[in-house]
């Protein structure tokens, strides 16, 4: 299990999905788990320590836990199925139990007792995003013609093409006028 910690809550802009994402704590890797509504609303509040009126679902929780004499040694993310990732709270009472939860019930109690989150490494191995290494290229190597992520040349000879086709854009006498085909007027 490699321990992480949860780097941002993140709204998806094209359907408004909520996702958070963990961070490992030694390593530039980040694994995102897609969450539901309420729990990422639960989560944000606690993270920005706002006061709410009455008690959310996750403090019940964890107020039912500390009366019960129990607390939160961690959490542990343990599995990844159909893209459905699952999880266990590891509570200590005068035992340790381990109680199966969806990552993010798990992850709005982590937020309001600091207890650390470990994720499964095959989970990381699997899912786990690491930010693009640059490439370099050896003075030695004979040089080709190549287009890195870096090098927008690529983008500027589509633009160059784009402003060269403007000034002939005047519609002729065999063009029709109003719009493109399929386009509203």
């Amino acid at each position: 299990m490699i321990e992480c910690q949860i780097d941002s809550v993140r709204v998806s802009l094209t359907n408004q999905d909520r996702i958070i994402v963990l961070k490992d704590k030694n390593n530039d890797r980040y694994v995102p788990i897609w969450i539901g509504l309420f729990e990422a609303e639960s989560i944000t509040i606690a993270l920005q320590n706002i006061a709410v009126a009455r008690p959310l679902t996750h403090d019940l929780i964890l107020s039912v836990l500390q009366q019960l004499g129990g607390r939160l040694l961690r959490v542990e993310i343990t599995g990844l199925v159909s893209e459905t990732y699952y999880a266990n709270l590891v509570i200590e009472t005068d035992k340790t139990m381990f109680i199966d939860c969806r990552p993010s019930d798990a992850l709005a109690l982590v937020v309001r007792t600091g207890a650390p989150i470990f994720v499964d490494e095959e989970i990381l191995d699997e899912v786990g995003i690491q930010p693009e290494d640059v490439l370099i290229f050896e003075e030695s190597e004979p040089e080709e013609e190549h287009h890195s992520e870096g090098d927008i040349s690529v983008f500027e000879e589509f633009l160059d093409d784009l402003q060269k086709g403007d000034s002939t854009d005047q519609p002729s006498d065999s063009e029709p006028d109003g719009p493109a085909p399929g386009k509203p007027e």
